[in-house]
């Protein structure tokens, strides 16, 4: 999977919790925010669906 880097601008507030929640977990913060937000793509597709990249590789032959 390849990875992107792109600019996040959060207050301040919302930085320290985020950055004391990493800490709670032994994470980066920069893990932390990326096991959020797979978490909230997984919470949005909901059970049963399929992620794109998934969906392509099961019509693929081998």
């Amino acid at each position: 999977m390849a990875r992107k880097s792109f600019l996040l601008r959060i207050d301040e507030r919302t930085h320290q919790e985020l950055r004391q929640w990493a800490s709670d977990e032994l994470r980066s913060l920069n893990g932390q925010i990326e096991y959020l937000l797979r978490e909230a793509v997984k919470r949005r597709r909901g059970p049963g669906r399929i992620p794109r990249d998934e969906s392509r590789q099961e019509g693929q032959q081998e």
